[in-house]
Parts: C-alpha cells; sequence; structure tokens
C-alpha cells in the first residue's frame, strides 16, 4: 500500500516504531562518506540503538559497522529496508528487494520507483515516500 508521509503519520501515529534490539534496519546505498545522508542515517541508527546493517558493493566498514555487498548477504529477517539507491538502480535489485521481504520500505527523497514500487504493492509489503532522517529526528520512525 503506497504511503505519503502525511498518510503514514496520521495512520501509524501513535504506534511508530519503538527501538528494540530485534528491529532490524537495512541501510541499501549507505556510504563510507561522513557527508553523505546514508552515512548519517547509519549513525544516527547506530546511536539510538537499531541493529543496522548498511549495503554497498565495495566498502568493507561504514561507521565502524560491518558491511554487506549485496542484500543476498542478509541472513536475519529486516523490519525496515530504507533506499539510498536511486530508481535506475532498483530496478535490477527488485528480485533482491522482495527475497529479503522485508517487513516495510522507505524511500528516501530521490530515490522513488515506480516499478519496485508496484512489485512492493504485488507482494503485499508496505511502503511509503519520507525521508528517514526527519522519521528518526522526530520520533516518528
Amino acid at each position: 500500500m503506497a504511503l505519503s508521509f502525511h498518510t503514514f503519520a496520521d495512520k501509524f501515529s501513535g504506534t511508530t516504531q519503538k527501538c528494540t534490539n530485534d528491529h532490524h534496519v537495512v541501510v541499501l546505498g549507505a556510504s563510507p562518506k561522513s557527508f553523505r545522508y546514508s552515512n548519517r542515517a547509519v549513525k544516527t541508527f547506530k546511536k539510538q540503538g537499531y541493529p543496522v546493517t548498511p549495503v554497498h558493493p565495495v566498502a568493507q566498514r561504514i561507521a565502524r559497522l560491518p558491511v554487506v555487498n549485496t542484500l543476498e548477504d542478509i541472513t536475519k529477517s529486516v523490519q525496515t529496508l530504507t533506499l539510498y539507491v536511486g530508481a535506475k538502480r532498483l530496478t535490477s535489485l527488485v528480485d533482491s528487494i522482495l527475497g529479503l521481504s522485508p517487513e516495510r520500505v522507505i524511500f528516501n527523497p530521490g530515490t522513488e520507483s515506480p516499478v519496485l514500487e508496484q512489485h512492493l504493492e504485488a507482494a503485499g509489503i508496505p511502503w511509503f515516500r519520507a525521508c528517514t532522517l526527519v522519521l528518526l529526528s522526530t520520533k516518528t520512525f
């Protein structure tokens, strides 16, 4: 089901995700460059106590965390997949994302992909467009 940020906030107000050791977050497109938003997201998740897995094709560590190079390398269940990869690159990752079976997917600004959104809807995986950093800072993640 497609949800705008406002719809998401209205629908889930009062039921925001609480940080628990079992709320595993995957950051697809995590960057080792500290000025990138994806790097800031990894650091913020880590600081707030979320188990977080950064995904980057070649980096080995981001924010002192081990990095996986592909979604197929992830063996734990995933509660939230947050995207920092452009739509063109996401098209080739549709099968990998569906195979991961995340409980929800966040499309950060610039990652919107109608193709992936349609596949997620068909698979019954909730998704919405929002800024992960805003969700974290306003405690609506």
